[in-house]
């Protein structure tokens, strides 16, 4: 196996292969033509289409900073979804799980990363776009995907086009669309850890005008942590499934209707939370000065309390270095399962060779039910009695509960409108729309303990081991609020929210001359979103109000926004455009659910400036795009996390506040593509994104015991400040027909981030490399054929924590005293190791 140096040379190599290729010129091209070499016919590379501007155009003409990945270049990856792009493919593009969890992803572009948009009155700072209709929830976007033609991603805002929560960008999904014609193609392949996948996607015939395309899709692998418990599910396990019709009904030749129904079904667990250390800081009990490194940041504690430290309890086993491959102690699991559907409309008729009207009408749905007990003995509450002691407690009778078990369901329901208007009128690109937004979600969610430790004694009563036992678990009269997964249980929260966003946007792109291009635009939104919680540590607010002490408000606020871009565009020639643009967006405010008077905060705005070019060089062999931007970002929402204890229930308290002054985003991107002989295409891509947080004095409103009069530094989630991808492409023919010969092979590197906005504790970096080798339509005659291919993920089996929580290894936040720190629930960082090497054969037939 290939040391990390070997590997890191390796990608470098593959670098440097682009930037040496036979230009011998200091620009290059954007991963972004992936898609560009699939074209048959094309000498050197190719034209990609893009709709980011909500009409077709030229990706090197479009003065925008975006990336693009075709099928090939999807399929090159073996990407199932959208978690496979987490390894870095798109350098600035970023995405991570909610904690340990695949049923809920985060994704940011250009450290515009939320650290919980799992809540209900929560929003995402990037759009999710699929055929063009916005996704209200990050739950359910780790479904399988279907035929995919295209996924781009818009960097930077899109406040304009795009509207609100768009403040990083706009990931866009695009599927294939009916062709009218019989064909299509059937895919099956098996791999490790019991991996299997099969999908059809079939086209029917045009009949009267009207095109069917069926999709369906299975995507299946067990679990590769092991839970020694018998008949519990194990960690990292998937089984998707998802079907998909859609019918083009084209009654003239002005007039087109996408209809689109899809249904899916996700069924996962979270990856293994692992112990990485035991006490790495040193606690103990005594003051807070000569236990310096035994600090919880935004506090100003003068003593430690509530020690010593509790020693592991027995079996428990310490690993920061390594995947575990079985997890140290059996706990109860289920499988979490994530229910997705909706229906789509897009109708666009051409008036005129002027005007293009267009209709967006679509409903959508998410159902999650999660079962998460991915951390067992690593997380708190903690076993308290050590081996050799005498006290009591721990007994068959009345076990001492440990392995915390988040239950959660979420139930949202939306509704989208949007109406368009795009043509030209002489020299005048135009935009013109209406946007409608409706959105209902509702959530609860419980954590029991679900293991008991029950003492083993000597005959001096002294502790010598312990049997661990399940001990019954939602056993109460509470039903559940949502659905399944907490009935029964002591409810940590529970809140519904209503949502309704209305926007007109413009823009329109005056062409001054052939050359230059002067883009204008502006969009006009008012959000208004309603929330109440309706449990809150188990209290029923709807038939028990709490105290006027707790400071609980019902979210009911409104905001306004008018956000602005424009744009400079100018072609120094065919092959090299050069741009200048500003842009705006916001992120709408909220309230989090998960503290007990629903503490609620604010938008966040940005303004963006950004400088780029896009060329084409060498007889279009080569390809070379450069961006440069500087983000001002006021209100920025940071979470304050932790786990709060209230007797013998733990509850996850999170506190979202609206940090003061200005935080700095800078960054350059960088894109290369090379095609330096037939068959051979290399790429290199690179991010470089700087961030920084003013210090946020923390008072009454961000700690719950009161004011600590400290400030603290906060951070952006899941942003490395440099990162880096490759890939080289090689086809060459094999005997006389169109049958190829392909390799793929790519790298992704990361440097080290942070995973929680309130510590200046990282993550490990990343190097992952990714490969496929196919023999590519191969003939079986009547215009039929087969693709053969082998595939690896995570090729040297790299290692590394792509979250780590310190939260377990520092006091606990304050609730009643802001000077006395306890350090009475203190046992070790713990966090997830990436997946493992994953490996697979695959074939496809194409008729």
């Amino acid at each position: 196996m290939l040391n990390r140096f070997t590997r890191a040379t390796l990608l470098a190599g593959a670098a440097l292969a682009c930037l040496s290729a036979p230009t011998l010129f200091a620009q290059t091209a954007t991963p972004d033509a992936t898609a560009a070499a699939d074209t048959p016919g094309d000498a050197g590379l190719g034209e990609i289409v893009v709709t980011a501007t909500k009409r077709e155009t030229n990706l090197q003409e479009t003065p925008i900073s975006m990336a693009v990945m075709s099928t090939e270049a999807l399929k090159d990856r073996h990407v199932s979804s959208l978690y496979d792009l987490a390894d870095g493919a798109v350098p600035s593009l970023r995405i991570a799980t909610f904690e340990a969890r695949q049923s809920a992803l985060t994704i940011g572009i250009r450290g515009i990363v939320p650290l919980d948009a799992n809540q209900p009155a929560r929003e995402q700072g990037v759009g999710i776009y699929v055929d063009g209709v916005y996704m209200g929830r990050q739950h359910g976007l780790n479904a399988a995907l279907f035929d995919v033609e295209r996924v781009e991603v818009l960097k930077g805002p899109q406040g304009t086009l795009f509207g609100r929560n768009t403040e990083g960008g706009a990931l866009s999904i695009v599927s294939k669309a009916p062709t009218g014609e019989w064909g299509g193609r059937v895919e099956a392949g098996a791999g490790n850890y019991g991996g299997r996948n099969a999908n059809a996607h079939i086209n029917l015939p045009s009949i009267a005008g009207f095109s069917v395309k069926l999709d369906g899709v299975i995507q299946h692998q067990d679990a590769t942590t092991k839970n020694p418990m018998a008949g519990q599910a194990g960690f990292n396990y998937y089984n998707r499934k998802g079907l998909r019709a859609a019918v083009r009904w084209q009654p003239t030749s002005s007039i087109t209707n996408d209809f689109s129904y899809d249904v899916a079904k996700d069924e996962n667990t979270p990856f293994y939370s692992q112990l990485l250390n035991y006490n790495p800081n040193g606690c103990a009990n005594g003051t807070q000065a000569s236990h310096a490194a035994c600090t919880l940041p935004g506090t100003a504690y003068t003593n430690l309390t509530g020690g010593p430290v509790k020693p592991l309890m027995p079996g428990v086993v310490i690993n920061g270095d390594t995947r575990m491959k079985t997890a140290d102690i059996g706990v109860p699991q289920q499988v979490s399962v994530d229910k997705t559907h909706g229906f789509t409309n897009m109708l666009k008729w051409e008036v005129s060779p002027q005007i293009e009207l267009r209709s967006i009408t679509a409903w959508r749905g998410v159902d999650a039910t999660q079962w998460d007990n991915s951390g067992g003995a690593h997380r708190p509450p903690l076993v308290s009695p050590a081996l050799g002691s005498t006290a009591a407690g721990c007994t068959a009778a009345a076990p001492c509960a440990f392995s915390r078990y988040s239950l959660a369901g979420l139930r949202q329901r939306q509704f989208s409108q949007e109406l368009q208007a795009v043509g030209t009128f002489g020299n005048i690109d135009y935009v013109a729309g209406l946007f409608y937004f409706n959105e209902h979600v509702s959530d609860d969610a419980a954590t029991p303990s679900s293991m008991g430790a029950v003492a083993i004694r000597n005959a001096a009563g002294a502790i010598t081991g312990y049997n661990y036992v399940t001990i019954p678990f939602c056993t109460a009269s509470t039903p559940a609020f949502v659905g399944s997964a907490v009935n029964g249980c002591s409810i940590d929260r529970a809140s519904e929210v209503w949502s309704k966003s209305y926007a007109g946007y413009g823009q329109l792109t005056w062409n001054a001359t052939d050359a230059l291009h002067i883009t204008v635009g502006g969009r006009y939104t008012h959000d208004k979103k309603k929330g109440v919680l309706h449990y809150s540590r188990n209290v029923n607010y709807d038939t028990n109000p709490p105290a006027a002490s707790v400071g609980y408000q019902p979210l009911d606020a409104s905001w306004n926004r008018f956000n602005p871009m424009a744009t400079v565009a100018y072609d120094v020639s065919n092959d090299l455009h050069v741009y200048a643009k500003y842009a705006t967006g916001y992120r709408a405010g909220g309230a989090s659910s998960r503290t007990s008077n629903y503490q609620a905060f604010d938008p966040e705005d940005v303004k963006s400036y950004e400088v780029g070019l896009k060329s084409d060089f060498w007889n279009n062999r080569a390809r070379f795009n450069l961006a440069g931007y500087i983000m001002d970002r006021k209100d920025s929402q940071v979470d304050i996390s932790s786990i709060q204890f209230v007797g013998a229930s733990s509850f996850n308290n999170l506190v979202t506040i609206n940090a003061p002054g200005t935080t700095k985003i800078r960054g350059i991107e960088a894109d290369l593509t090379v095609n330096p002989v037939e068959g051979l295409t290399l790429n290199a891509s690179y991010a470089y994104t700087y961030t920084k947080i003013p210090p946020v004095l923390i008072t009454a409103t961000a700690a719950a015991g009161g004011s600590t009069s400290v400030y603290q530094n906060f951070y952006i989630v899941f942003t490395p400040r440099n990162a880096a991808s490759g890939s080289i492409d090689y086809a060459v023919p094999v005997g006389g027909g169109d049958t190829k010969l392909k390799f793929h092979f790519d790298g992704n590197y990361s440097q080290a981030t942070q995973a929680f906005d309130q510590f200046a504790t990282k993550n490990d970096s990343s190097l992952i490399f990714n490969g496929r080798v196919s023999l590519a339509d191969i003939g079986t005659g009547n215009g039929r054929n087969l693709t053969l291919s082998l595939w690896g993920r995570n090729l040297f089996n790299e290692q590394y924590v792509f979250r780590r929580d310190p939260s377990n290894s520092l006091p606990a936040a304050p609730t009643s005293s802001v000077t006395s720190g306890s350090i009475a629930n203190v046992l070790g960082d713990y966090g997830n190791f990436n997946a493992p090497r994953t490996y697979g054969v695959e074939a496809s037939f194409k008729f």
